[in-house]
């Protein structure tokens, strides 16, 4: 619409019912009532005015950072979802239950009536259960995508698949197998037995999978908990390309499995299998994530992401510097 066929006194109408309407916070009705116009007409000129460039809406909040990094991180790696939570300054640790209270609060939105939940063990699944709240009972199953971790009792998986399931009123299926295997050999023979197999299957065809994302350097680095190794171990990894751990396996940079032998040795749910489950949550907080999460991401093993600002913001400029 040009404003050039438009007569004064319609332009100066169309203003003041602008006027009115976005800047008063009046109401079409109440608009159309006191200046003895009809509803639809009041309607028609606040359409002409949007359609003349006369309405500009700008929206001021300490938020719209965040949705600006969900986007570019979803639009980056094509995700279905990104959650970016603001930060708690000084307080990894009440950053990281602002992040979990985020994540549960998405898969309280997200799980139905017989859904199986396909999870992975950690401190930041720990940190979900911890702040997930529901007056609703759900009819869902919980089942482990890895083994267990000995000597880690609030991280260990089957702690956390009941804890969850107890949570949501639900019911949980365990594992009783460990996650490392001393050999290749054992950890065939481990997955081979009917126990292990069933709870991976299961896992495999889940319709949600929740997995937190750890770090391979660094003093929070609890892969190593898991599975010590020696300073100069650790360093090897890294130097090879490794960079991120994703259920029990070392992921390198580009998102591939490293060939490292540690893998081979696994009882888990391989990291690709979860790209035939629907929705994927990757959880995980904090500058040492960061190189991890673009890892997972790069191999595409989950299309939703809940972070904090700090961390995603960390990513973007990585991605963006390296681009």
């Amino acid at each position: 619409m040009n404003a050039d066929n438009i007569k004064p006194d319609q332009m100066r109408l169309i203003a003041q019912v602008l006027t009115q309407h976005f800047e008063s916070g009046k109401l079409q009705a109440d608009i159309a009532k006191e200046m003895g116009l009809s509803t639809a007409k009041v309607n028609r000129l606040i359409k002409q005015g949007r359609e003349l460039g006369m309405v500009h809406i700008t929206i001021k909040s300490p938020l719209l950072r965040l949705f600006d990094l969900e986007c570019e991180i979803s639009d980056h790696w094509g995700l279905r979802n990104c959650l970016v939570v603001p930060s708690v300054t000084g307080s990894p640790e009440a950053t990281l239950n602002e992040v979990g209270r985020a994540a549960a609060n998405l898969l309280v939105d997200t799980v139905r009536d017989g859904d199986t939940i396909a999870i992975s063990g950690g401190k930041t699944l720990s940190a979900i259960v911890e702040n997930l709240t529901t007056a609703q009972a759900h009819d869902v199953t919980v089942v482990p995508m890895t083994g267990g971790v000995q000597g880690q009792h609030y991280t260990d998986v089957n702690h956390i698949a009941t804890s969850l399931a107890d949570r949501l009123s639900g019911r949980a299926t365990l594992i009783h197998a460990p996650l490392h295997a001393d050999n290749e050999e054992e950890r065939d023979m481990v997955m081979a037995m009917k126990s292990v197999s069933h709870v991976m299957e299961k896992a495999a065809k889940a319709s949600v999978a929740l997995v937190g994302v750890g770090a391979v350097i660094g003093e929070n680095a609890t892969y190593y908990e898991a599975h010590p190794v020696s300073e100069e171990d650790r360093k090897a990894l890294y130097a090879s390309g490794v960079r991120s751990e994703f259920l029990g396996h070392l992921v390198q940079e580009d998102g591939r499995l490293s060939d490292n032998a540690l893998n081979s040795r696994l009882v888990s749910l391989p990291p690709e299998r979860l790209l035939n489950i629907p929705v994927t949550i990757g959880v995980a907080s904090g500058l040492e994530k960061v190189e991890p999460i673009i890892a997972a991401l790069n191999g595409g093993y989950f299309n939703s992401l809940v972070t904090d600002d700090v961390t995603a913001a960390a990513i973007m400029q990585r991605e963006t510097a390296n681009a």
